[in-house]
């Protein structure tokens, strides 16, 4: 039975729920295809379904070499086995952030990255982890190094990118520099107020025309890993198998999605209101939002949201308009127009996609939630109030009754996709 065959009828009972024309038209906003929803395209980096860039951006996720350490890599926070996050409240790597990690599943949907969106791709996302100092606490000359002096890195970047420098040109390139991160009260930071790391005086040292060239190096880097990353993208779940059973698809997989489910997911796009903020296939409007958690105890002010993500993005030379991207005109980047930020956009953080929320603990842009049930808590009751901004005017109390607690808790459970096949899951790349 086709979709529009059934919304010809006012009610559709299934398992004894019934289904209004309104409510299977929304479900199948959700879920449109067990086939998965087309990629988005990304103007700035022409790389970014280059198979054999793919191939290379997944060594070079798994790299541990490519931090000075050489215990740290890109799936040290993103890690395959625990959700392609780390499980920890807020990220560590050579020290402690502020911040949870996110997942990269499904990361290539979405034109903001970072929980305040202080990039617009995920090849300039990929880059700042490893310059940052609790990251991978790295750099792009020592990222290039370590490709030029790895024969198996270095014959993998050549097939797709062409030449690398010799070794001998990379003798007068510091082991270990990068630029300090420019402050958008100060774009002239690094000349006028040195820091006093040795990766930053070291950069200050080198000729533009180097620092040039080992920046346009490490920009296809993270175009490199945003090929991978754009392959990491969940098989349906329980969810989608059961709106593709609603729409007459056959043949479908056994799926469990029972009664606690689809009471749950009614609740979720009718009285819940939850499409507020979580809609279309990805669960998210991508957007960001203030809801309000209050600053935990003896913690310091936080970061302003959204309105620091737009400055830093602004600045950035990695940004779809900056030297580095393969799109630089206007029409391929028209969101960098509408960056704005007021008094309802600080203390906003992106909203997550619910898609495998469930094996993406702990919770929250700072990770202060332990399980989607305090989750749903805190929006249950939305205590306290914000440190900073206000909280967004249209979210109001659930007052969730502990059955409509569980039936969400199971709808949410059950938007959990089949994993990544097994060969994108290690350092080895799968053969072109």
């Amino acid at each position: 039975m086709l979709l529009s065959t059934l919304l010809m009828s006012a009610l559709l009972v299934q398992d004894s729920i019934e289904w209004s024309e309104r409510e299977l038209k929304i479900i199948n906003s959700l879920s449109p295809s067990l086939d998965g929803v087309a990629l988005p395209s990304s103007p700035s980096n022409r790389f970014a379904d280059d198979p054999g860039a793919a191939a290379l951006g997944q060594k070079l996720f798994f790299a541990s070499s490519l931090s000075p350490s050489g215990t740290i890599s890109c799936a040290s926070c993103h890690d395959p086995e625990i959700g392609w996050g780390d499980g920890l409240p807020v990220s560590r790597g050579a020290g402690e952030n502020i911040f949870n990690a996110p997942t990269v599943l499904n990361s290539a949907h979405g034109r903001w990255k970072f929980w305040d969106g202080r990039s617009d791709s995920l090849w300039s996302q990929a880059l700042q982890p490893i310059e940052g100092e609790v990251e991978m606490n790295s750099s792009r000359t020592f990222v290039l190094h370590e490709i030029v002096n790895d024969s198996d890195l270095s014959s993998g970047w050549e097939a797709v990118f062409g030449d690398l420098p010799s070794k001998e040109e990379m003798e007068g390139i510091p082991a270990n520099a990068c630029p300090q991160e420019v402050s958008p009260a100060n774009p002239f930071a690094d000349p006028i107020t040195p820091s006093s790391d040795p990766r930053h005086q070291a950069w200050l040292d080198m000729e533009v025309a180097d620092q040039q060239m080992v920046s346009g190096y490490f920009a296809k880097f993270g175009k490199a890993i945003e090929a991978y990353e754009r392959r990491l993208i969940p098989g349906p779940s329980s969810f989608d198998y059961w709106s593709a059973d609603l729409r007459g698809e056959e043949p479908v997989a056994e799926y469990d999605f029972g009664n606690s489910e689809q009471r749950g997911l009614k609740f979720f796009i009718g009285a819940g209101q939850c499409l507020s903020c979580h809609f279309g296939p990805m669960l998210t409007d991508g957007e960001f939002h203030n809801v309000g958690l209050s600053l935990p105890e003896g913690s310091e002010l936080p970061d302003e949201g959204r309105p620091d993500g737009i400055r830093k993005l602004r600045i950035s030379p990695f940004n779809g308009r900056g030297t580095f991207s393969d799109a630089q005109d206007w029409d391929s980047n028209q969101h960098l127009l509408y960056m704005f930020y007021n008094e309802h956009t600080f203390g906003a953080y992106k909203t997550p996609s619910l898609r495998n929320v469930s094996r993406t603990a702990p919770y929250g842009h700072d990770g202060r939630f332990p399980d989607l049930r305090s989750v749903l808590e805190f929006y249950s009751e939305l205590p306290g109030l914000p440190p900073i901004g206000h909280r967004e005017e249209t979210l109001l109390p659930l007052l969730l009754g502990e059955e409509e607690m569980d039936d969400l808790l199971a709808f949410l459970m059950s938007l959990e996709g089949a994993p990544i096949p097994a060969p994108l899951r290690t350092l080895a790349a799968p053969e072109r």
